[in-house]
């Protein structure tokens, strides 16, 4: 026993080799370390993500500066973007840099660029300084924005909420204010996407009407140079840098077109989204009143290629097959033209990718159809039926995306569902080619953000008529937001007690009982408060009583509900002239005569202005 015991304690190994359960103990001791020290990796690489997102919001992969030359002295003219700060995706070419395309192992296999790409160049010679290179998805597919190598960067409208890809970073850096814009490349949607979740506006321009030179392509059919801004003169001076000068001036008349099927396929309710674009529209000159189609069966109808990418589908349904087989159509261009593109790259260096990423490449390498031709025939008959249904003043109004963002490590962003709702919407630019402006709709119940499509060619028409609306249009947003909807129980009795009250008002009116008159109205307004006659009745009372201010918040709220009365355009126009708001009158006059020709208050309140305005 004693020699037994002193053998296996003087070679520490004789009792562990004759003791299966020590081995047992050590494998769970070492495999625990191991565990934990993978644990402690990854709490070091997050801890260091979210570290980084202090000072950037962990939107830059390299940080430089490239100032833009000289001012000329006076009298020439000051550069159009002096002073202001941009930034470009990871797959725009920099003199001296190695673009990374979203992946450490394209950027080992890559040598430094040679030259700039051409619009860096052209924003910098305009007097515009770039700060870096921004984070996208890996090899530019993605919608998210989660890169497995350099992580997510923090969505500045909630930290919980993915970005969008694939310019991630380039929609973060903007949306925290960390440089005035920022340029990406639109192949799918990877401009689009980032500015609805961030809450930015964005300008996808027509394909082909800007040179991608310098950037690396995913899709070169698709492939266009989008740009963020938080401002629409920002996004509208950057327009004025890289568009080239004929392309689509301002022209006098302007209809917005509603895709109304679009909007009903949003879970939230497109009302007050329609209300506070057709209010502002009202507020505009030049503009016809707004024009509503179903897009979808639009297309099925006048893009005879399509339907062999259509699933079968009743009458009623062909519309919303239409629009899903756009987005299998633009998916398939993409899949063809990147396994043209990168294929070898992609069989011979075999880059670490992240597991959505990996399944995008895979599927674009493995791609294999014989009908090629068919994808870019679509392509160019879909170009075409835009063309004819908006013309040379036609402006599409949709959501951005048929969903919503998704929270950060969300399972759900593998799903072939939430795919088909990024892009259902998306592929009606990309794939015709159309040029596209998206902006925040920041008040409404849900997370919004609206398109303005254009026909390809129009891109100064359509930034034009952003700059002119938007302020507007937000305008709105904020008075449909704070309109509540009626109650939907007892409505009967509600309407029959809510028109007894406006009468008892509109007899206590007659009587010159101002406040009393007011009081039965607004007892009207609570119980039902979608009837504009009761707010425009209430406005003529607070007129009366000198409260202009009342009066032009009730005639606001009437034309929300009804953008053709009369009268609530007369006493808001009135209202704007006792307080010397004499352009904002005028405009409500002439609204009402545009509804009425021959009203004469209308008339005598016109030429009253226009004297007082000469």
């Amino acid at each position: 026993m004693a020699s037994s015991s002193q053998s296996g304690g003087a070679g520490g190994g004789g009792t562990v080799a004759s003791n299966p359960r020590v081995w047992i103990v050590a494998s769970i001791a070492v495999a625990g370390v191991l565990v934990l020290a993978e644990v402690a990796r990854r709490r070091r690489r997050w801890l260091r993500g979210m570290s980084g997102t202090a000072p950037d919001a962990g939107s830059f992969c390299d940080r430089f500066e490239l100032h833009p030359p000289a001012q000329p002295p006076p009298p020439a003219a000051r550069h159009i973007l002096s002073g202001l700060t941009f930034a470009a995706s990871d797959n725009f070419e920099i003199e001296g840099y190695v673009a990374g395309f979203g992946n450490p192992d394209w950027k080992k296999t890559h040598e430094t660029a040679r030259h700039t790409a051409v619009a860096v160049t052209m924003l910098r010679k305009q007097g515009a300084t770039c700060v870096g290179r921004t984070i996208m998805d890996e090899l530019g597919f993605g919608v998210t924005g989660e890169n497995l190598h350099h992580g997510t960067p923090a969505n500045p409208v909630s930290s919980s909420l993915v970005p969008g890809g694939s310019c991630s970073g380039s929609a973060v850096a903007v949306a925290a204010q960390l440089i005035d814009f920022a340029i990406g490349t639109d192949t799918i949607g990877d401009v689009r996407i980032p500015a609805s979740f961030c809450g930015l506006l964005c300008f996808r321009p027509s394909y082909g009407v800007i040179s991608t030179l310098g950037t690396i392509a995913n899709s070169q059919s698709l492939d266009t140079i989008g740009w963020f801004a938080r401002d629409p003169c920002i996004l509208h001076r950057v327009g004025e840098v890289l568009l080239p000068a004929a392309v689509g001036g301002l022209k006098q008349t302007r209809q917005f077109v509603f895709a109304d099927d679009c909007f009903q396929l949003l879970k939230v309710s497109n009302q007050k989204t329609v209300h506070a674009i057709k209010n502002a529209v009202q507020a505009l000159r030049g503009y016809q009143p707004p024009k509503h189609i179903n897009i979808g069966q639009y297309i099925y109808s006048n893009v005879p290629s399509l339907k062999e990418f259509c699933e079968p589908a009743t009458k009623l349904e062909e519309g919303t097959s239409a629009l899903k087989a756009i987005s299998t159509v633009m998916l398939l261009l993409q899949r063809y033209e990147f396994k043209a593109n990168h294929e070898e790259w992609v069989n011979t260096v075999k880059p670490k990718l992240g597991l959505d990423i990996s399944t995008r490449v895979l599927q674009a390498v493995n791609f294999a159809r014989e009908n090629i031709k068919s994808l870019y025939a679509i392509r160019n008959e879909l170009r075409v039926a835009l063309k004819n249904l908006l013309k040379d003043t036609g402006i599409l109004v949709l959501p951005t995306t048929a969903g919503y963002p998704l929270k950060r490590n969300s399972k759900e962003r593998l799903s072939s569902g939430f795919e088909d709702r990024m892009y259902k919407f998306v592929g009606v630019a990309a794939l015709s080619g159309c040029c596209e402006v998206t902006i925040p709709m920041e008040n409404l119940d849900h997370h919004v953000s609206l398109s303005f499509v254009a026909a390809h060619g129009s891109d100064k028409f359509l930034l034009r008529n952003i700059l002119d609306t938007y302020s507007l249009i937000q305008d709105q947003v904020v008075l449909a937001s704070k309109l509540e909807t009626a109650p939907v129980t007892n409505v009967d009795v509600d309407v029959n007690a809510s028109e007894l009250l406006k009468e008892k008002g509109n007899s206590a009116f007659k009587r010159r009982q101002w406040i009393k008159a007011i009081e039965f109205y607004s007892e009207a307004i609570s119980l039902s408060d979608t009837n504009a006659t009761y707010y425009c009745n209430r406005a003529a009372a607070y007129l009366e009583l000198g409260r202009f201010k009342q009066a032009e918040a009730d005639c606001d709220r009437a034309l929300l509900l009804d953008r053709k009365n009369v009268k609530a355009y007369l006493r808001r126009g009135f209202a704007r002239e006792v307080t010397l708001n004499y352009k904002e009158a005028l405009q409500d006059f002439r609204h009402a005569l545009a509804l009425e020709p021959q009203n004469k208050t209308a008339l005598a309140a016109e030429r009253r202005l226009q004297k007082l305005l000469k």
